[in-house]
């Protein structure tokens, strides 16, 4: 999953922060589901493998509908990732990046497309039923101290929501959407409700879909990493005790050796991973681009196979990086691209020939995998490769403006990357964002002399964090018991 983050980041990279973070989830009420079970006098959380399937063709018509452009306007990428609650239904994080022309600049934009009031009764009443159904978070509070969103006596989601007469950006970049006092309520659980307990929805979406599906402008700033983390987080973990009775009580208990950390898989994930459905989906196409330093390759060889035979394989001497320094001697537009844009204009044909050829079709994005501080030389390898242009071989890309220096490092330093410590700032916050619990740690070869501005980056990332966990709850994770 970090590196399904990273290629997210590579998106955000190219086109700029994403638009709109869309939670679709599936509704075991959904008609084609009831026709299926109630023949066979079932109950839909019988049927994974129905819910699986009737969810993906929703999930594949709403990726379709957004792709094409009329809803939201044209688009330039989109990932989603699809996750699994504990009841077992699953649901899809989507982020929406648009065309330059499409955005939503201001207030009036926002409230366009996202709407977090409850809709006129008398003009439109099967909208008011869905949001009525499928819209409105809790009760919880006061009304229902047991709700699942309850702690310390306090909603996690922070509802219900302060009245807003119209539509802000807060000093953070977080949407603060209209709702208003406007009377309109909606009845559920014996509870009268109104605007403040919304969860923001699209009209459109949610008269075709009949779903559960949140729609959020997203944060336009540097917040945005977290949302690629929190959509990347992987899996459900649970931990689970396994124990024998016994008629003695004299046994001795190791309680710890007893409790076992493992993953939890819900019925609805085990079908839909075996039905081989992507968990994790995004378009363009994202290269990942290795590299390596002389002769030191990776090199794919069977078991049984001898090391003559290994040595000999035709095209065992090849690889991704060392065929586009070969494409550069050959190709005058290749010499006009980065490592990184290389993929913009070629293609990697890694099961025929090994080479890169001219992109017929299609478009892909390239980004280099990411190699830590401490990995020394390739490390500043992948550094120079960001900025370095048309290089036939190793001595070019550590020739900067003339002069070929003996060590990549030693290039870095040439041609600026390592001044004032910002390649290091780079890795470290990289660090933070994708093993936060390691990246206390400043790796002695660094070498950094600011070291206590890297720690003050730590600690604001990690108060940052905690804020964008609780908006993120708010935004993301609302369950709804159909």
């Amino acid at each position: 999953m970090v590196q399904n983050y990273q290629d997210a980041m590579a998106l955000c990279k190219w086109y700029g922060y994403p638009d709109l973070f869309i939670t679709f989830t599936c509704n075991p009420k959904w008609p084609e589901i009831m026709r299926y079970v109630q023949k066979r006098l079932l109950k839909p959380e019988d049927r994974p493998d129905i819910l699986c399937r009737v969810f993906k063709m929703k999930l594949d018509q709403l990726i379709k509908d957004l792709k094409g452009g009329k809803l939201f306007g044209r688009t330039q990428a989109l990932v989603y990732t699809i996750e699994f609650q504990k009841r077992g239904l699953p649901h899809a994080h989507i982020v929406l990046f648009l065309h330059q022309e499409e955005k939503f600049p201001n207030a009036d934009d926002i409230d366009r497309v996202i709407s977090a009031e409850i809709p006129d009764k008398e003009t439109n009443l099967e909208l008011y039923k869905l949001v009525t159904d499928s819209m409105i978070h809790g009760p919880c509070g006061e009304y229902n101290m047991r709700a699942p969103c309850m702690k310390d006596g306090k909603c996690t989601k922070k509802f219900p929501k302060n009245f807003n007469e119209r539509t802000t950006v807060d000093d953070q970049g977080f949407p603060v959407y209209r709702r208003s006092n406007n009377g309109w309520t909606v009845e559920k659980n014996g509870v009268t409700l109104d605007n403040r307990y919304v969860v923001p929805y699209n009209a459109y979406l949610l008269l075709k879909y009949g779903a559960h599906i949140n729609v959020e402008w997203c944060n336009q700033s540097r917040a945005i990493k977290y949302l690629f983390k929190y959509i990347s987080k992987g899996h459900d973990r649970v931990t689970a005790s396994l124990s024998q009775t016994s008629e003695s009580d004299d046994t001795i208990k190791d309680e710890i050796k007893s409790y076992h950390d493992c993953r939890y898989i819900s019925p609805c994930e085990a079908v839909w991973r075996i039905l081989g459905y992507d968990i994790h989906y995004r378009t363009p196409p994202v290269e990942r681009l290795s590299f390596h330093l002389p002769n030191e390759q990776s090199i794919v060889f069977e078991d049984d196979e001898s090391l003559e035979d290994i040595v000999n394989k035709p095209g065992v001497d090849k690889s991704m990086f060392l065929s586009w320094m070969e494409c550069n001697r050959t190709n005058q537009k290749a010499r006009e691209l980065t490592y990184c844009e290389f993929p913009t204009e070629f293609v990697w044909n890694k099961n025929g020939k090994k080479e890169w050829s001219k992109r017929a079709q299609r478009f892909s994005i390239g980004r280099i995998y990411y190699v830590p501080p401490g990995s020394g030389e390739l490390h500043y390898l992948g550094a120079l490769l960001n900025t370095v242009r048309g290089a036939t071989c190793y001595e070019e890309i550590r020739t900067i403006n003339g002069v070929t220096y003996s060590t990549f490092k030693e290039a870095c330093y040439a041609l600026g990357l390592l001044d004032d410590d910002r390649e290091y700032m780079s890795s470290f916050n990289v660090n933070i964002l994708t093993e936060a619990t390691h990246a206390n740690a400043v790796q002695p070869e660094c070498q950094t002399p600011k070291v206590e501005q890297m720690f003050k980056n730590k600690f604001r990332h990690q108060a940052f964090v905690s804020e964008f966990a609780r908006r993120t709850q708010n935004a993301a994770q609302y369950v709804h018991i159909y």
